[in-house]
């Protein structure tokens, strides 16, 4: 009999696993995209191929393991790309350097809660923030304003109780729901190390005036402002937590199925990282980009397409430069030639001269490829395809600087479109 294991660890785009695993929790796998894969073993009975994709973190599935999936990435690197997306003024981070406090974890799950925990302890460090909200409700003398409508509706013709709204001037903000929810949610990850699991529950008695937030129900919302700017930086890594938490997977004719982990997509937040990195770069240029830009491919408005960046002029009218970021590693022969004539449709549609294409690994840090029987800009050479990399694994400020020679060579091509 096979006894299924506790625990999976896998590796990011690594090589498959065979796990001795049961045919629901297998199937459960297959038929969400956690992994890349994850079929039955043909060479052993009770046992599933478990292949990793581009997510990364620890889920816990109904029934079967706790999956691990480690990252390529350092595990500092990523969070420096997470926050750097989150907030590309840098004022959530621990240094001008754009480190994150992850400790000493090189794991993801741990290096998640040591760093929300870190960051709500310097966002209460003040004193839990308060502020005015508005309560409805029955009470038995008038307080604040009568609530007329309600009143008739349920209690026509006798008084008490009345029905009265009132500002009420309390923790239970949506500033630390959202706080207290992304701790309740870390504690119950897989893999939480015991000294910041002790330290997140004590951050919770620190909230406790604050409501639970519903599972399922929508973060309720906030504004920046003067007066909660201590508690920005985590806000912004809490909501992160809370929507890389628990992810539903609905397969065809079936119940959901629910997990608990944290699961964080490289390609999307790789993705992320470059749009944001090139239009925080761009803007000293004088120039403004647009993120997942719609156009059209054909005349007749059917066929879409949607670059992941085009830098335009200033006023936003003029498209001068098209961008579109790629989370993988180049083939053998260093071309991936899907991406290229992606890269050639966006600039043909966009009537550019050249398209730029970023990836996250590659022996060169940039190379272009000139298409023949096209013909675009004033000097009537071919469309021109760039193809740049980033070496994720350097530190910080080199990442930042290589961003910022690319958007050099995108304020350079717009001199003339």
């Amino acid at each position: 009999m096979t006894v299924p294991v506790l625990e999976v660890t896998l590796r990011e785009y690594g090589p498959a696993v065979s796990v001795p695993l049961g045919s629901e929790a297998g199937r459960a796998l297959a038929a969400s995209d956690i992994l890349q894969s994850a079929t039955p073993d043909p060479g052993r009975g009770g046992h599933w191929l478990l292949r990793a994709g581009s997510r990364v973190g620890a889920v816990r599935t109904p029934g079967g393991p706790v999956v691990r999936i480690m990252p390529k990435t350092p595990v500092s690197r990523l969070f420096f790309l997470l926050g750097f997306s989150l907030d590309p003024a840098r004022a959530w981070r621990d240094s001008r350097e754009g480190t994150v406090d992850t400790g000493a974890y090189d794991d993801v799950v741990p290096a998640l809660a040591h760093a929300v925990e870190r960051q709500i302890d310097a966002a209460l460090r003040q004193g839990v923030l308060q502020g005015y909200r508005e309560v409805e409700e029955s009470a038995l003398v008038v307080r604040g304003r009568l609530r007329e409508a309600e009143q008739i509706r349920r209690h026509f013709g006798r008084t008490p109780p009345v029905e009265i709204a009132y500002d009420a001037y309390t923790a239970d903000t949506a500033e630390n729901r959202i706080l207290r929810a992304a701790i309740e949610r870390l504690l119950r990850l897989p893999g939480v190390p015991g000294p910041v699991r002790r330290r997140l529950a004590h951050q919770r008695v620190r909230l406790a005036d604050a409501l639970p937030l519903v599972r399922g129900q929508e973060l309720p919302r906030w504004q920046p402002s003067r007066l909660n700017s201590r508690y920005q930086p985590a806000l912004r890594l809490a909501e992160a937590v809370l929507r890389g938490t628990s992810p539903e997977h609905r397969p065809t004719g079936s119940e959901p199925l629910t997990v608990d982990g944290f699961l964080l997509d490289m390609n999307k937040l790789f993705e992320d990282f470059v749009t944001v990195a090139l239009c925080e770069a761009l803007r000293k240029h004088g120039l403004t980009a647009r993120l997942q830009d719609p156009h059209h491919l054909d005349t007749a408005g059917i066929v879409r397409i949607r670059p992941d960046l085009v830098v335009r002029t200033g006023d936003g009218r003029i498209p001068l430069a098209v961008v579109d970021a790629k989370y993988k590693v180049e083939k053998a022969d260093g071309l991936l030639n899907a991406d290229l004539y992606q890269a050639l449709a966006y600039a043909t549609v966009l009537a550019l001269p050249e398209a730029h294409l970023v990836y996250a690994a590659g022996r060169q840090p940039e190379r272009f490829h000139e298409v023949r029987g096209t013909t675009a800009g004033p000097d009537g050479r071919g469309v021109r395809l760039y193809q740049h990399s980033l070496d994720l694994s350097r530190e910080p400020v080199q990442i930042l600087l290589a961003v910022k020679e690319i958007a050099g060579r995108l304020a350079g091509a717009t001199s003339h479109p």
